[in-house]
This record gives C-alpha cells, structure tokens and sequence, in this order.
C-alpha cells in the first residue's frame, strides 16, 4: 500500500525550499539533506506537520511512533495534532522502564530500536513518523514494535524518502505517505 504526496504543491515547494544540500557529508561523495532551516522556519514546519498529519486527521490514530531521533521532532507534533499519544522509539539501553525491542539490519552489523513495554495498549491505531526513509531498515523494525506490543500500524509518514536505497521495498504491507521523494 502507498499513498504518495497529498500535500499542496504550494507546502511542498515551501518545504523543500527550506532543505539545504550539504555536499560531502558525513562523507565525500555523499550529498546531505539538512533539515535545519526548515525547523528553523516557522511555516515551513508548520507545512512539513500538517503534511505528515493530513492523511490520517479521519483515521483515530491512538499513538504516534517517532523514531530517533529526528523522528521526534516531527512525531510529537503530529501526535499533538491527531490528538494523539506520542512514543519514542529510541535506540537499545536508552528507555528508563521495561522496554520490548527489535533488531534490524546495518550495512555492518545490527542495532535495536526500544519502546516501553507499557506505550502502546493492544488493539491502538499507531501513526509511524520519521523524517527520512532511506533503507527502510529502522522503519521496518519499528512496525514490528507496533505489532510486539498488540497495536495495528496505520500508516508511515515520511517527510523525505530516498528513492534510490529502496527502503520501500521493506514496508510493502504498510501505508506509506511521503511529502518528498529524492
């Protein structure tokens, strides 16, 4: 399932005009997309929550999965504007209470994403933000959290996915609504 950009192409050139092109970060060759500006740009971040929000207002979504950690920043405020919770998924030993977890695959190695045990009640409607899909590795582990801990994943909503690194491929059963694709 996918369910591509149903932002208003005036948003969108707003939001996109407030990512700045970073070359050679982390590394040469690599092209990085700095979000900064646009945080730091009241509409434009107001633009990129309502975007990420817009698809699921009518959905009763109970919770929203942001994931670390630039997830939180635009999972909180989509949680504020469903009117819903909002639960950090964070990375392995960071959580303070009993935590469920999933392991997922890096180019060199694995790494865990955690959530409380107690975050999600079976049966929630669970709204995953994150603001890049790139492999769709963190993405995937994250829906398979949703499902440990009894909730039913709704949707994944991504300010940016990157085409390329084919991280769709990973979430085929998932509704996935992206506001840019690169």
């Amino acid at each position: 399932m996918t369910n591509d950009t149903v932002t208003p192409d005036a948003d969108l050139a707003l939001i996109e005009a407030n990512i700045r092109d970073v070359p050679d970060f982390p590394h040469e060759g690599i092209l990085f997309k700095d979000i900064t500006p646009l945080l730091n740009h009241r509409e434009a971040f107001a633009a990129t929550v309502d975007g990420l929000s817009a698809p699921y207002r009518e959905g009763g979504v109970d919770h929203v999965v942001g994931l670390e950690a630039r997830g939180f920043i635009f999972g909180a405020p989509v949680a504020m504007a469903l009117g819903a919770g909002f639960v950090p998924a964070r990375k392995a030993g960071k959580l303070p209470a009993n935590t469920i977890d999933q392991a997922y695959d890096l180019e060199y190695g694995t790494a865990t994403v955690e959530i409380h045990a107690d975050a999600i009640t079976p049966g929630s409607r669970v709204l995953i933000v994150d603001d890049v899909l790139a492999t769709g590795g963190t993405g995937r582990a994250a829906v398979e959290l949703v499902h440990k801990a009894g909730g039913t994943v709704v949707g994944f909503s991504v300010l940016m996915e990157l085409s390329a690194l084919r991280g769709r491929e990973k979430l085929p059963d998932v509704e996935l609504h992206t506001l840019l694709s690169v």
